[in-house]
């Protein structure tokens, strides 16, 4: 009797439990997802093949023109909210590979982390969020992409870590916890090098002692972070950091919001961003009233907007409340019109 010939899904997913730690996800255990799907020819675990559906979705692409900090950056160095998704991965991928965990659904999650967020970043989080009723959080907008407007049919464990990446919330797998860590390091490094690059403040202007616990050296910093995650976390069933390691990146936290997030020159800009958001939805709420039952119409003009980049934003603002001038006419035109029937 001939023996079925195991398929490359079959083949990776035998080699998580001869490599993955005990306390890993391995993708045959999954949950599952909402639908079942059929295919032929298996190459793909099935968190691959989430993290394959965001990273090739329409929310993956716009990140790229959605603020991180500051405002329509025209500094091609500094970071969007793209830049920064993917150095989330980058961090969270190195702690998987290092505790054995599974990095195919620790960049998964990665990578979707922030599919919701709005343009201008917290900006226009915190905007939303005072114009709902219910308010507005990213995370939970970021699962309703993934499972509602583009409806990806992901695994259950990605959602649940998309949905938890923001802190307060108790994922249900390690990986999961992972991204929770890589996204708090993640930012509040890259946050800094910007703020330095955009003149805000120094490198001396730094809190001595978390100087003197990370270095003021960057890379040093962002190293001592993740292996600091990593050392205190190998053999054991859940991700977290030492002690004084999270005392240290709280207090650096802290004190990144005190200069720098809630800085007065580095947010000089939010108070027109808020206008464009503010505008824009009593403009559309007020427009679908004709068509939409009024109960509907937060959610719709909520999914419209959050799904905007910030040019995209500032362009139907210009659009919408900024006069247009008549076409005009360039001057060369009747030049280049003799031009043409001398020619003839």
């Amino acid at each position: 009797m001939q023996s079925k010939t195991k398929t490359i899904k079959e083949i990776l997913e035998e080699r998580e439990y001869e490599f993955l730690s005990p306390y890993a996800t391995k993708c045959k255990e999954s949950k599952g997802r909402k639908r079942k799907r059929n295919e032929v020819f298996e190459v793909r675990t099935e968190f691959q093949r989430d993290r394959d559906k965001i990273l090739h979705s329409k929310s993956f692409r716009r990140l790229k023109h959605k603020t991180q900090v500051f405002l329509s950056p025209y500094n091609d160095h500094f970071r969007t909210r793209l830049t920064h998704t993917l150095e989330v991965s980058q961090i969270a991928r190195t702690m998987a590979r290092a505790l054995r965990l599974n990095e195919d659904l620790t960049e998964a999650i990665s990578l979707g982390h922030d599919l919701g967020h709005t343009p201008f970043g917290h900006c226009g989080e915190g905007t939303l969020d005072a114009l709902l009723p219910n308010g507005f959080h990213h995370n939970v907008q970021s699962v309703r992409v993934v499972e509602i407007l583009e409806d990806m049919n992901l695994c259950k464990e990605t959602v649940d870590g998309i949905l938890t990446h923001t802190w307060g919330y108790k994922p249900i797998t390690p990986e999961a916890q992972i991204v929770q860590y890589a996204d708090k390091i993640a930012y509040i490094n890259h946050d800094i090098e910007d703020s330095v690059r955009a003149g805000i403040i120094t490198e001396k202007d730094l809190p001595a002692d978390c100087v003197k616990y990370f270095s003021s050296n960057q890379s040093t910093r962002l190293g001592k972070m993740i292996t600091d995650v990593i050392t205190n976390s190998q053999d054991k069933p859940n991700v977290s950091m030492s002690e004084e390691g999270w005392f240290y990146v709280t207090k650096l936290r802290t004190w990144m919001f005190d200069n720098v997030y809630l800085d007065p020159v580095a947010k000089a800009e939010e108070k027109k961003a808020r206008n464009i958001i503010k505008s824009l939805f009593e403009y559309y709420t007020e427009t679908l009233k004709a068509y939409y039952d009024e109960n509907e119409i937060p959610q719709i003009v909520t999914d419209y907007i959050s799904g905007m980049t910030d040019q995209y934003a500032i362009r139907r603002y210009l659009d919408l409340f900024i006069p247009a001038p008549l076409a005009e006419h360039a001057n060369d035109d009747a030049l280049l019109k003799k031009a043409v029937e001398k020619s003839v």
